[in-house]
């Protein structure tokens, strides 16, 4: 595992070149203080940004680990049972997608373009850095679609224009993966990109490449029930160039002002919010899942004669839910005395150092189990893309505490479980896929939370209180920020009747 620097932003001072002939310009121009940030760093500051946001479990602008029923809330439920009104955390994601990740990349690409190079290889380095700037925008996109439908995009990141459009999502789909096209035939893996100021690869232009193939992957499965033409020509042109085993993107925290959000607002807050979601843990004591142990921490349930002293116990999805009462979120320090096994590496979810995964081999193989039962031609078949799914998570979830002969034990007697083993699992295949991806997924709760609305399961519990236009059901996307609706009322109200509604139970258009 690599473990990867963060860079701070430190502009330092430039020296005064003299000259005959300045102008007053010239004269007047601050040459100490900058305004121009290098690209470089723009760039970084965007990763850090945007695995931030996919790591956070602040409510206020992240609550897809509760959408996706992997936690719930201890005394504020309202997040639980779908209220994005109160904090308004609509607005907050439109913030920190447009604001804090894609307007930074997009300063870096413009930046970085202009710098003048010298030979060929300078050239093809800063070629590089532009197409790998892209593909995490690319990234980016792909994300704000699944969540809201259609969103600003050819109009977007123009700080001149205050009301911007929003593109057809179908749209903005199609055009994310020609732009993978184009940045896949310009990467040139014979030269360096980034180097150290890559807080994801250190630059490495290979692993770039895997990862806009498996991205693209990612964006061709999405599409299989609306165009199944081009998601089959999307699938089958990258599956076999993208990740392979044990390989991912992530971004590995820090201890100190760089800790991982989840440690930040778990641990160093002092607060207990959230406990382990009896639908997870439910299942996952069903199946005998040996990924408990990394997942959640044990809880002694001495005064409940119907459970063992020790258990994993979830809450009641959408109620209170008392933490002393469920299973926590394991940290490796206040956890020690609710764990098991001796940790080989002390690496927990709610720890300082533990990574952010991006994207990685494991959810390769669930969109791979797929296409192959979709009829794709993908190297094999749907029941040994699953098998390699379930594989590649325990690797990763359970390679942390146990041996290497230990993981492929208990991996071997899950898939072994008929409750689990593809040929006797209940359900058709969206059922069996389905589940297994949704519980290898963990911790990325809006992926989970994707998988479900697109597979249609596992089956969720409904919470007591959810709002009228949520429909009595899990939510199919979050509604649009309250500023909107005054601020751009031409282009919302325009968005809005082109999706079928702004509210929670509007379907994205893959959503069939």
């Amino acid at each position: 595992m690599k473990r990867i620097y963060l860079v701070f932003i430190a502009l330092i001072g430039i020296g005064i070149f003299s000259s005959c002939n300045k102008t007053l310009e010239d004269m007047n121009e601050d040459t100490k203080h900058p305004t121009k940030v290098p690209g470089n760093f723009l760039f970084a500051n965007a990763q850090k940004a945007l695995a931030d946001q996919v790591a956070s479990p602040n409510v206020n602008i992240n609550n897809w680990k509760l959408w996706a029923q992997y936690w719930t809330e201890t005394t504020y439920t309202d997040e639980s049972n779908y209220d994005v009104v109160t904090r308004d955390i609509a607005s907050n994601k439109f913030r920190i997608y447009y604001r804090n990740i894609l307007r930074d990349f997009k300063e870096a690409k413009d930046i970085i373009g202009k710098e003048e190079t010298a030979g060929d290889a300078e050239v093809a380095e800063q070629k590089n850095r532009i197409l790998i700037t892209d593909i995490l925008m690319v990234y980016t996109y792909q994300r704000l679609v699944d969540m809201f439908g259609n969103v600003p995009y050819t109009e977007a990141l123009d700080i001149e224009n205050i009301s911007p459009v929003y593109d057809d999502a179908f749209t903005i789909y199609k055009d994310l993966i020609s732009r993978l096209d184009t940045d896949l035939a310009g990467l040139n893996d014979a030269y360096g990109s980034f180097g150290g100021d890559d807080l994801y690869y250190s630059g490495d232009v290979g692993m770039w490449k895997k990862f806009a193939n498996t991205l693209k992957v990612k964006l061709g499965i999405t599409l299989s029930k609306v165009d199944k033409g081009l998601a089959q020509k999307t699938v089958e042109s990258a599956y076999n160039k993208g990740f392979g085993p044990g390989e991912l993107c992530q971004l590995v925290y820090l201890s100190g002002i760089n800790a991982n959000p989840i440690y930040n607002n778990l641990i160093l807050s002092g607060r207990h919010d959230y406990v382990a979601a009896n639908t997870i843990v439910d299942i996952m004591n069903n199946l005998e899942d040996p990924r408990r142990y990394a997942y959640f921490t044990l809880i002694d349930t001495s005064s409940n004669p119907e459970v063992p002293k020790l258990a994993y116990l979830g809450g009641k999805y959408g109620y209170s839910s008392a933490y002393t009462s469920y299973s926590h979120i394991p940290n490796t320090n206040v956890d020690a005395g609710e764990r098991l096994p001796t940790d080989v590496d002390g690496s927990n979810v709610a720890d300082e150092t533990f990574p952010m995964v991006l994207l990685d081999y494991t959810e390769l193989c669930f969109y791979l189990a797929e296409a192959a039962e979709r009829g794709f031609s993908v190297g094999g078949s749907g029941e040994e893309w699953y098998n390699k799914g379930i594989t590649s998570s325990m690797d990763f979830w359970l390679g942390r505490h146990y041996s290497s002969t230990d993981v492929a034990s208990m991996t071997a007697d899950y898939l072994a479980n008929p409750d689990v083993a593809y040929s006797t699992a209940p359900g058709d295949w969206q059922e069996k896929i389905g589940v297994q991806a949704w519980l290898a997924f963990y911790y990325r709760g809006f992926v989970g939370y994707t998988s479900y609305r697109r597979l249609g399961y596992p089956v969720m519990n409904l919470p007591p209180s959810p709002p009228e236009d949520a429909g009595n059901a899990v939510p199919r996307r979050i509604t649009y920020p309250i500023a909107e609706q005054t601020l751009n009322a031409a282009s919302y109200a325009e968005a809005a009747s082109a999706i079928g509604g702004d509210f929670l139970k509007t379907k994205i258009f893959w959503d069939k």
